[in-house]
């Protein structure tokens, strides 16, 4: 795609060619990046112009230029962005699988519905809080590679269980490496987070010993309950200073 033209009405299209995604939504760009930042921001508080400059260039949206060469965007433009960072938000997909899934899309196919949530045990079939993966259909299920899978084994990132299995949670973790690899970030960078993270799950295990040694349904119940909530402090903790250190930057 290219984003050096002037701004100007829809090409028309030939009978046989398909309605770019999305479908029935006005195409006259009209809007400037503040008016797609103003409606976007409330729902994805971490977009910029620097967002929407990477996503162009990156061939996920094409904005028409002014003569003067200034952007302007249409409320197609706006849905087919919304897509691509509900996609990133929500399933951790790579911009490389988003933009075959545009493709996809723009020549015709249905929109996919949700991408299901493992590590939250919503799957299709409702199992997924169970559901096991080998290196390949985790890799498969992520849209990745078996490589990076491998990779991030070595590194210690990801860990698999008994028999070689990977459990449910291990799809987000993958998803979120893919995300971080386009900017660089290596499988090697993350040893010292999750090396945090086993420090927290630590103190969290600390904490409910108590009652896991009571032995008792309402005990066990408890600890549940407890180490949820610890877990769920810690990983917002976490969070609060990392936004913190980062807006610091300046």
């Amino acid at each position: 795609m290219t984003s050096a033209h002037a701004a100007r009405d829809p090409e028309p299209r030939s009978p046989e060619a398909p309605e770019p995604w999305p479908r029935g939504i006005s195409r006259q760009a009209t809007m400037r990046i503040s008016d797609v930042l103003a409606q976007l921001g409330p729902e994805f508080p971490s977009i910029s112009h620097s967002k929407l400059r990477f996503l162009e260039e990156q061939g996920l949206i094409d904005p028409v230029r002014t003569p003067s060469g200034y952007r302007q965007y249409s409320p197609a433009d706006v849905e087919r962005l919304r897509f691509v960072l509900t996609e990133q938000r929500d399933s951790y997909l790579p911009l490389k699988v988003i933009k075959e899934r545009l493709a996809a899309m723009d020549a015709g196919e249905p929109a996919p519905g949700p991408a299901p949530r493992l590590a939250d045990g919503a799957a299709d079939d409702g199992s997924s809080a169970r559901r096991r993966w080998t290196a390949e259909s985790l890799a498969e299920a992520t849209g990745t590679s078996t490589e990076l899978v491998q990779q991030l084994v070595m590194a210690g990132v990801l860990r698999p269980g008994p028999g070689g299995w990977f459990e449910a949670g291990a799809a987000d973790v993958v998803r979120i490496v893919a995300r971080l690899a386009e900017y660089g970030i290596e499988p090697r960078h993350l040893r010292p987070l999750r090396t945090s993270a086993d420090r927290h799950v630590g103190l969290v295990d600390q904490l409910v010993a108590p009652y896991r040694k009571q032995q008792t349904p309402s005990a066990r119940a408890q600890a549940a309950t407890l180490g949820a909530e610890v877990g769920e402090l810690l990983a917002r903790l976490h969070t609060a200073w990392v936004r913190q250190g980062v807006a610091d930057l300046g």
